[in-house]
Parts: structure tokens; C-alpha cells; sequence
């Protein structure tokens, strides 16, 4: 069984705060209280409806106000100091909490159904957004962390997905990590965060269309064809990584596990153990591929909370608009407005690329 402990606090204005110890920590179990004076939370926002396709908008103006590239003494996610009233009252090792400005939440009751479209149709954004800081340290991202933190953070998210999928009205849950400006990032802070969606996502349901329209079997198909492939970047006794037959993104990493798993909650030890240490060492290749980080966004799938459990199957996509030491993919006309996508890279020189760089990563910072 995992030495990893979990300590809950509440903050000031009564969001929640899950301090998780690595196994090998040197930190006491004691944190201290978070004595600001803070406002009250927002509002929960409200969804409107997009009737031309059905999505869901949440209107969360409260993110107006949220921090933008702050300087490193007042970044919000280092511990407290008698300078920095941060949201972490303690040091830690990794740390996950309710977003001040959440698009979604605080969770209610249940919502009434929301398929269906009509004209002016209105819902509260009920569910939940997390943040999940991985280091106190104010630089750096997942790949930078030790492997005994990696294994941390994977059973932070477990635990995260298990408690979300719980929640009244909550119908899907996202563990996420954007890393670098080129992908939007408000703070250089190595950090993730966990969405808890009142609905299935649109990519979500594109996913589920394939499925029933191919059968339940897809992703153990998907699974045995890559692995027989050229696109194999990282095997292991639980976990391929590989970049996808039709990739998108000039980099694009596919993750999954050998073994049906509808999402982190349902992952056991040894597989937990393993992703640590192939994730880190393919992330530490993609910021080998350049001389400087990668931006990315590392988006972990998973199955719906209601649907889809026995056929949707944990996965990781992975992608990055660059395409060069100094160029962007902008998702631009077809792309943005049409939904018609064009690659810039043919999928098995980018996996080539990627695992020439796996190695110099492993040779220069084995895991």
C-alpha cells in the first residue's frame, strides 16, 4: 500500500484544501490555518447554450479578476509568508484546492437534464475546479518533479477524480496540466488543474459516437494496433505511449494502459508506480526536443461518471503547437472555424523526433 498521506484543511473563506505528502517526505503532518481576511466566494456562474451546436458556455466573469504572470513574490500557489498571503498556508509537497475564480461550482443539488436545445436556455455551471500545485517551488512543470512526487500527484489525482465524480451533478471529471505562455498559462508555477464538469464534454461525445459506432472494444483495438507500429515511443508493462496514427499537432503523445481502466480512480498501485516514471521520462524527452521547454497541453481522459464506464478507457493526449525551435501552429481558419484539420508533421517522423529525444533526455536525466 502507498505511504502517501493526505491532510484536509479549509481556507479562509471556506474553499477546500488537501495537502498530499510524498512517501519519502520530510515534512511534518502539522499545517498551519489560513488566517487572511478574504471576500466572500462568487457567485456560481451560469451556462448558456450554444442552440447552433448544442454546447454548453459557462459565463464565469468572476476569472476576470484572477492573477496574470505575477512576480515570483507574490505567487499565489507558494507557501504563505509575512510578504505573500498566498492560497497555501504551509509548505508541502503537493497541494490541491477549490479555484477562487472556478468556471464551474461550488456543486448543488442535481441539475435538470441538459440535452436537448432550445433558444435562450440557461443553467447554473454547478461542478468544481481544483488547482493542483505540484511543488512549492515557483518554477518548473510535472516533468521537473522527482519520481517519488510524480507518484504523489497521480494519486492526488485518484483521489481527486473519485471525490469529484461523487458530487451532485457533476458528469465528468478532467485532470489537466497547460504548460508555457504560447498555451495560455497565468502563472509559471508548476501546477495542473482538475475540472469537474456538469455535463460530458464535446470531445467527450465525439469519443463515446465512435465507440457506439465502432464498438466497445476501440481502445484495446486501438491499443494492439499501435503497439504492432512505427509510432511507439515509450512501452511498458502497463502503459504505451505513441503518437496517434491521424496526429493533429505538430507533437502529439498518446498515452494509455494495457488493462481496461475507465479513469484514475480505478488504477491499481503498480500501474500508478509505472506512469510515474514513464510519464516524467516522456515529458523530459519533449523538452529535449528543443533547446528551451515545450509549451503543451497534457489533457488525461477520462470515461464519463454515469456512461460509457466498461468501453471509454483512461487516456492521455498530449499536445504542443510547435512545429520548430522558434515556430507555432496556430489553429487558425480551417482549423478554428471549421473543425478540418491539416498536419504539419507526418506522424512517424514525429515519433521518430520524439524518441531520439527520450533518449538524450534519459542519458542527461534518467528518472
Amino acid at each position: 500500500m502507498t505511504r502517501i498521506a493526505k491532510h484536509v484543511h479549509t481556507l479562509a473563506d471556506g474553499r477546500e484544501l488537501i495537502y498530499f505528502d510524498d512517501a519519502d517526505t520530510t515534512l511534518p503532518p502539522e499545517r498551519a490555518p489560513d488566517l487572511r481576511t478574504l471576500p466572500p466566494r462568487p457567485q456560481t456562474a451560469t451556462m448558456r447554450q450554444d442552440v447552433l451546436t448544442g454546447d454548453w458556455i459557462s459565463v464565469a466573469t468572476a476569472r476576470q479578476n484572477r492573477v496574470l504572470l505575477p512576480p515570483a513574490d507574490l505567487d499565489p500557489l507558494a507557501p504563505q509568508s509575512p510578504t505573500n498571503p498566498s492560497e497555501i498556508p504551509s509548505n508541502y509537497d503537493v497541494a490541491v484546492f477549490e479555484n477562487r475564480s472556478p468556471s464551474f461550482g461550488p456543486s448543488g443539488d442535481a441539475i435538470a437534464p441538459l440535452d436537448g436545445i432550445a433558444l435562450n436556455r440557461t443553467a447554473p455551471s454547478v461542478g468544481r475546479c481544483e488547482v493542483v500545485a505540484f511543488s512549492p517551488q515557483g518554477q518548473g512543470a510535472f516533468g521537473s518533479v522527482s519520481r517519488s512526487r510524480a507518484r504523489t500527484i497521480i494519486e492526488a489525482w485518484a483521489d481527486r477524480t473519485a471525490a469529484l465524480s461523487a458530487l451532485p451533478g457533476v458528469a465528468q471529471v478532467f485532470p489537466f496540466e497547460n504548460r508555457g505562455e504560447a498555451i495560455g498559462v497565468t502563472l509559471h508555477h508548476p501546477h495542473g488543474q482538475i475540472y469537474a464538469y456538469p455535463y460530458v464534454t464535446p470531445r467527450t461525445q465525439r469519443l463515446l459516437a465512435s465507440i457506439d459506432d465502432y464498438g466497445p472494444g476501440l481502445f484495446a483495438d486501438i491499443l494492439d494496433n499501435e503497439r504492432s507500429g512505427e509510432r511507439v515511443l515509450l512501452r511498458g508493462e502497463h502503459w504505451t505511449a505513441y503518437v496517434p496514427f491521424a496526429a493533429r499537432w505538430p507533437i502529439e503523445v498518446h498515452m494509455l494502459p494495457h488493462e481496461h481502466v475507465a479513469d484514475f480512480a480505478e488504477t491499481t498501485t503498480s500501474q500508478r508506480d509505472e506512469l510515474a516514471v514513464l510519464y516524467l521520462r516522456l515529458l523530459r524527452g519533449i523538452d529535449h526536443l528543443y533547446p528551451d521547454p515545450t509549451p503543451y497541453i497534457a489533457a488525461w481522459h477520462q470515461a464519463p461518471v454515469h456512461s460509457h464506464r466498461d468501453s471509454a478507457r483512461l487516456s492521455l493526449q498530449l499536445t504542443s503547437p510547435r512545429r520548430g525551435p522558434d515556430k507555432l501552429k496556430y489553429s487558425a481558419g480551417s482549423e478554428a472555424a471549421m473543425g478540418a484539420w491539416v498536419g504539419d508533421i507526418q506522424p512517424e517522423t514525429q515519433a521518430e523526433q520524439l524518441r531520439e529525444a527520450i533518449a538524450r533526455a534519459d542519458r542527461e536525466n534518467p528518472v
